[in-house]
């Protein structure tokens, strides 16, 4: 894999790099409540915590951990979310998929286009075979996503999370790359 950050172009979005002044749109995401509660952290509380998320997602990429994209809206640039390639396993060729996308930009197919990008660059570009993801089960609209990219449900990971003070069951879903090819 090249050292220089992978900038993904989708017919309505640009992936690019998470930069520190990204901060302040992650803290508006990432303090929401109601969009954190299937994330797997507690909604931020103070802005210096956006600032390490932003640091942390951007320090993906130079370790070889991952790769943290913030998606933004070609129409006005907003960046509305961010989503990536983590946990990259490079001896076993697999890693998982997060993402997150601001409230208001909810349901209007932005992270699936983001995350089609995102697949299509993780199969091609870091030889990956599997990408595993990891939902609540409560979390219908990435159940629903997931199922629509052509993820399977493996299983759960009992107590897998935790966040709001007690433990969470995650299903596992995992899309395997000749069933992304297909």
């Amino acid at each position: 894999m090249s050292s220089i950050f992978p900038i993904l172009q989708t017919a309505r979005l640009t992936l690019r790099e998470i930069v520190p002044t990204d901060a302040d749109a992650l803290f508006l995401i990432h303090s929401d409540a109601q969009t954190m509660r299937w994330f797997g952290i507690d909604a931020l509380t103070e802005r210096s915590q956006a600032d390490q998320m932003a640091a942390m997602f951007a320090g993906w990429f130079p370790a070889g951990t991952g790769v943290r994209w913030g998606i933004v809206r070609n129409e006005d640039g907003a960046l509305i979310g961010t989503s990536g390639l983590f946990r990259w396993n490079k001896s076993w060729h697999n890693c998982m998929l997060g993402f997150e996308l601001s409230a208001a930009m909810q349901r209007h197919g932005y992270m699936r286009e983001a995350a089609s990008a995102i697949l299509d660059y993780g199969f091609s570009h870091m030889d990956l075979h599997r990408i595993q993801a990891e939902s609540h089960a409560d979390n219908a609209a990435s159940i629903a996503l997931l199922t629509r990219l052509g993820f399977r449900f493996e299983g759960v990971h009992r107590q897998q999370a935790r966040w709001a003070g007690q433990f969470h069951d995650l299903n596992c879903y995992a899309l395997l790359q000749q069933e992304w090819q297909a």
